[in-house]
Parts: C-alpha cells; structure tokens; sequence
C-alpha cells in the first residue's frame, strides 16, 4: 500500500470523528475500575496478551474505544468495559495513557530481530508483503489512526498479525488483510520480537 492511501484513510477517518465533551467521572476513577487490571495503572501490562497502551496515540485509542463500543471491533471484555462511556470519557482515558511513557521489552533472539527489521523496513517483495514503514513510520510510532506499534508485547503483536491474515480482527480499514495475507507464522514473530525491542 502507498503513502497516499494510508494519508487518504486518515483523512476519510479524521473527518468521522466526533466532537468531544469533557469526562463525567475522573480519569483516575476510570484507570481503576475499568482499565488497570488488564493494561496495568500506567498502560504497561503485565501480562502480554493485553496491550500496552502507554505512549500510544491519543487518536488511535480514542478510536479503538469508539470501534468496541459500537461493536466495529468485536471483544466481550473491552465492549463490557466501555459500553456506557461517553467521548469525553474516552477521549480523557487516551490522553492519560498517550501521555505514559512506554517500556520495551528485553531478551529478544537477536536473530529474529533482525529477520523482523528487514521484513518491517522492507517488506517480502516475493510474497506480495508491504513494508511496514509505509503506515507506521520508520520508528513505528504511528500517526492518528494508525497505532504505534514500538515497544509493544511480542505476544500481542503477533496475535493481532495472525488475526488480522485471518480476517478474525476487523476494523473500518481493511488494508492490513492485504497487507499480512501471505506473511508466514515465522515471520510474524520476527516482526512482532524487532518491534518489541524498539525504543
């Protein structure tokens, strides 16, 4: 996928979003009751198959919270915990976690590091594998709507890969079914332990 259809669906998905009314209830009330167990006070979970959500883009998680309530991202657990927020509320409990700094992992195989930075950086030409630089940037940072992926948990990484080449995980862009259709397990790991270690 080109630069410009990942701008031209930032853009289309800028342009749906909302305005946003101040929280009902404190963020650190919200952090508590609905969030810490899973993603940990600071958005630095410690159990790898929930997201980090520390240092994550603001828009991203507001959108994702957005996407779980309405049901266009399916979870029983997240459509529980966000069911009766309002914007505000959503919006003030990703600008908490966005403002978190992020911890990455450590102890990584330096041999699927650096499988996974070739395949990241410059994709398998072969199996029609884009890399993924093109959406989320060099530093695998993100921008808007597209997450930051560096720092996260390996597991998390690849389970959300796997999901996605099996349509399993959905979302109002599709681009990444495309995207991982013909990646193989073994390099979903590679990327997802490259992206884990990166600062």
């Amino acid at each position: 996928m080109g630069v410009g259809k990942c701008l031209v669906a930032s853009l289309v998905l800028g342009c749906m979003a909302p305005a946003v009314a101040a929280p009902d209830r404190p963020v650190e009330q919200l952090v508590r009751e609905r969030c810490r167990k899973c993603h940990g006070t600071n958005g630095l979970s410690g159990e790898a198959e929930f997201p980090k959500l520390a240092g994550q883009d603001v828009e991203y998680l507001t959108r994702q919270m957005a996407n779980f309530k309405t049901g266009v991202r399916t979870s029983k657990r997240m459509k529980q915990r966000v069911k009766d927020l309002s914007g505000g509320e959503m919006r003030a409990l990703a600008e908490y976690f966005s403002a978190k700094p992020i911890v990455p992992e450590q102890g990584a195989d330096p041999v699927q590091v650096d499988a996974g930075r070739h395949i990241y950086y410059s994709g398998i030409p072969a199996k029609g594998v884009t890399a993924c630089t093109t959406c989320h940037g060099p530093q695998g940072r993100g921008a808007m709507y597209l997450p930051r992926l560096a720092g996260q948990h390996a597991q998390y990484l690849g389970s959300q890969l796997r999901a996605f080449r099996e349509h399993s995980r959905t979302s109002p862009n599709m681009v990444m079914h495309t995207v991982v259709e013909n990646i193989a397990d073994a390099e979903i790991e590679a990327v997802a332990k490259f992206l884990s270690v990166m600062e």
